[in-house]
């Protein structure tokens, strides 16, 4: 894999985005900002399933009050998410959030933008430059240029205008709904700025179509070292996101958050309803934070030949499995007994792994 483009660090709350630090997996709230404890449960959700930034919306003023509790509890920084209206960033800044999200071309004049920008400096904190078709600069906005070109065009621009005020603390994205506008735009825009980019297809759709399209999007460019944050964005669950991101980020082997799971795609050998056993394994799987790898397999073809390199797996027959650590079999159990079974071999895995108690 190419070595990451180096990027500015830029700091929000605890985490470091850019500089050669980890890529950090982000997600956004979708309750009502207004009602800080079911925010905060949400944000627990995503942090519990490996979120490490969270954006929450800032749609009118009555939601500041609620704003300023969630960021005195969150267990994550929390990014303001802004539009239209700069008051309203002026007054996330200075009620705890730890970087501003804006989109300075719907946010009006350039006077109003060098007004959230002053509040984060005055704050301390970042200020993610965020552009996608709806918010393109107005002068390259009837340009009759591809579409990434005038994103990167539109995003370079209020990088300068904010980097000649002397504010340097910026994260910077440029979305499409298209995923090869967005390779386009992110390829060209890691040659036309130094600081830390935001990664993302935006609007992405469902969970199968925005996880597919996510998958191919950020795949292509964190696989040639472009991206220092990602969101996958879902019509769905925001913890869902962060699954997907994580698993973006594992397949690439970039970085790996708990148990790699592998499983077959079943044929007429396989003699077990492998299906929901495979599915209950991923369930589970998403519980725990050790990096052992899983081995589902539906036959002996696909079994501990083919998983051999699989910490704990199983081989499937006719309803029974054949329960295996590093290819070796270890015990073979009833159809109805493989999860139990398999997760009691994690369970000895791990415990081995660790070692004797206080060594």
């Amino acid at each position: 894999m190419p070595d990451r483009h180096l990027t500015r660090a830029v700091s929000v709350g605890a985490v470091v985005i850019g500089g050669g630090s980890p890529i950090a997996v982000q997600s956004m709230t979708n309750t009502d900002t207004r009602d800080p404890a079911a925010t905060l449960a949400q944000i627990a959700r995503l942090a519990e399933a490996g979120c490490e930034i969270v954006r929450v919306a800032i749609p009118h003023a009555d939601a500041l009050p609620g704003f300023q509790v969630i960021c005195e509890a969150s267990p994550l920084p929390v990014v303001a998410d802004i539009h239209f209206d700069h008051r309203l960033a002026i007054e996330a800044a200075r009620r705890g959030a730890a970087k501003l999200r804006i989109n300075p071309g719907n946010i009006g004049s350039l006077d109003r933008v060098d007004a959230a920008i002053e509040a984060a400096g005055e704050a301390g904190i970042a200020v993610r430059i965020g552009v996608n078709a709806g918010s393109l600069a107005e002068e390259y906005r009837d340009k009759d240029w591809p579409l990434a070109e005038k994103l990167v065009a539109s995003a370079v621009a209020f990088c300068e205008h904010v980097s000649a005020r002397g504010f340097e603390e910026i994260v910077v994205s440029a979305k499409a709904s298209s995923v090869n506008a967005t390779i386009d735009a992110y390829r060209l825009l890691s040659t036309r700025v130094p600081y830390p980019l935001h990664i993302g297809v935006t609007e992405a759709g469902t969970m199968l179509s925005g996880t597919v399209k996510s998958s191919v999007g950020l795949g292509v460019l964190l696989a040639e070292g472009i991206g220092d944050t990602l969101r996958v964005s879902l019509t769905a669950d925001p913890v869902e996101e962060v699954h997907v991101g994580w698993e973006i980020l594992a397949a690439l082997d970039i970085r790996r958050r708990g148990p790699e799971l592998v499983s077959c795609p079943t044929c007429g050998r396989c003699e077990v309803d492998l299906v929901p056993i495979a599915q209950e394994v991923e369930r589970r799987l998403r519980t725990m934070t050790t990096p052992v790898k899983v081995a589902v397999m539906g036959c002996v073809v696909n079994g501990p030949g083919e998983a051999r390199d699989a910490d704990v797996g199983v081989a499937s027959g006719k309803g029974v499995g054949l329960i295996f650590r590093r290819g070796e079999v270890v015990r073979k159990v009833a159809e109805a007994e493989i999860v139990d079974a398999l997760f009691e071999e994690i369970a000895a895995f791990e415990a081995e792994a660790s070692g004797p108690a206080g060594s």
